[in-house]
């Protein structure tokens, strides 16, 4: 339920509504498609991505610390409520992001600090996966969470397509998505409280004074990392899960920016191809549970990261069409199946997949700190080498560059199967 209340922030505000309004508003108000801030100009497409990388780096340095308070106090309930009631009322504050000069910093503001309440509460969450699941479940549970947000999130994102048309029949282009992100941080917080009156309260797990948490954070992630580099599968399965999450995560954050820059696609046609990731990423993600069970995951990852690169060239190649002038509505179509195909399924698995390779604990938060620590620092290379590349070479090859990336977390699976047979 938790990812039915959530991931409405994650597919409504930074995969559809948000980047196509941040990029037309501000267009808008300066004419061109860069934005002064800072005492900076900045090309608009590329703050969104700095933005994202701030809001990334700001959580991979503060959850170490916070994962320890939460492991010595048995209290990671609360911090998750806390970063939940965070993100859904940076995300209701967006809501006054409005024209005709918007007030950027405002609208920056909320936005990264939407983007901390969701990358915060989830370490928390995730870390309950080993507490309420035996091992046999965890593929199918963790695959159930991401379909259902999914499925909450077509719900929602069909409301705020309503909400676009409504307004932009009447000459209103901006009303319809801020009320979009007004009920995105109602639906949030809303459904949120199911999760929180069902989830089980932590037991402590060890006592230490409070003094000492600043510097028991990086302890525990230092006690953490000693464990993995004993255990060279979980340690070759993290190396790979940080290189394909700069790329896999980049792809999800920039996708809607890619299609309406780079390819020219109007609003409407974007929030359609969104829909059809969703729609598609429900049986993707089961999908991968299945075949996990057959085949098991290390493979399965494996042949999906091999899936993603192969989206990458098509994305470059879908670029090629456009600036030769031919229509490509239907190639970013066949873009949003091929993604939304993988894109839930190499999440939940690789979720799972940790959750089993580590060794029995009762230190669950510390464990998933390290493991989000990994993804976000990889996300903050991700997107901020995305953004960096658009900024001085232009988008379409900001997408090929990913695929390096892609590669060398291929070639770390291939090492950690080696492993796995040992």
């Amino acid at each position: 339920m938790y990812d039915w209340a959530n991931s409405v922030y994650n597919l409504v505000i930074t995969t559809t509504f948000f980047p196509i309004y941040f990029a037309g508003i501000t267009k808008s108000a300066y004419g061109e498609n860069t934005v002064p801030l800072l005492g900076r100009t900045f090309k608009n497409t590329s703050l969104y991505d700095y933005s994202l990388a701030a809001a990334y780096f700001i959580i991979a340095l503060a959850l170490p610390i916070l994962s320890s308070v939460a492991d010595s106090r048995g209290n990671k309930k609360k911090f998750m409520q806390f970063f939940t009631w965070l993100g859904s009322a940076a995300c209701i504050g967006l809501f006054w992001f409005k024209g005709p000069e918007p007030n950027v910093g405002w609208g920056v503001m909320c936005f990264i600090l939407a983007a901390m309440g969701y990358i915060g509460s989830l370490v928390f969450y995730n870390s309950y996966l080993p507490e309420i699941a035996p091992p046999e479940d965890r593929d199918w549970i963790s695959a159930r969470g991401y379909s259902m947000g999914y499925a909450g999130s077509v719900l929602l994102q069909l409301v705020g397509f309503g909400l676009v048309l409504y307004f932009s029949s009447m000459g209103d282009e901006t009303s319809g998505p801020r009320y979009t992100f007004l009920l995105v941080g109602l639906w949030w917080i809303g459904f949120a409280q199911f999760t929180f009156a069902h989830l089980p309260d932590s037991k402590p797990a060890k006592d230490k004074p409070l003094r000492e948490v600043l510097r028991a954070g990086f302890i525990e992630l230092q006690k953490v990392w000693n464990q993995v580099k004993e255990l060279k599968l979980l340690k070759w399965f993290l190396v790979a899960f940080f290189f394909y999450s700069m790329g896999v995560q980049t792809v999800m954050l920039a996708a809607t920016l890619f299609g309406s820059q780079v390819l020219g696609l109007p609003a409407d046609k974007l929030i359609i191809t969104v829909v059809i990731i969703q729609l598609v990423a429900i049986p993707g993600a089961m999908l991968m549970s299945y075949l996990s069970g057959k085949s098991g995951n290390l493979p399965v990852l494996m042949g999906v990261v091999l899936f993603w690169i192969l989206v990458c060239v098509a994305a470059y190649e879908v670029a090629n069409l456009k600036e030769a002038n031919i229509n490509v509505e239907f190639h970013f179509y066949g873009l949003a199946v091929a993604v939304g195909l993988v894109m839930g399924g190499i999440q939940s698995l690789s979720r799972s997949t940790y959750s089993k390779l580590m060794p029995e604990t009762k230190d669950t938060a510390s464990f998933f700190s390290f493991y989000d620590v990994t993804e976000k620092i990889a996300i903050v290379i991700g997107i901020f080498s995305f953004g960096y590349i658009d900024e001085v070479f232009g988008m379409k090859n900001s997408v090929l560059a990913l695929i390096v990336f892609f590669v060398l977390g291929f070639l770390a699976l291939l090492i950690a199967r080696k492993h796995a047979h040992a």
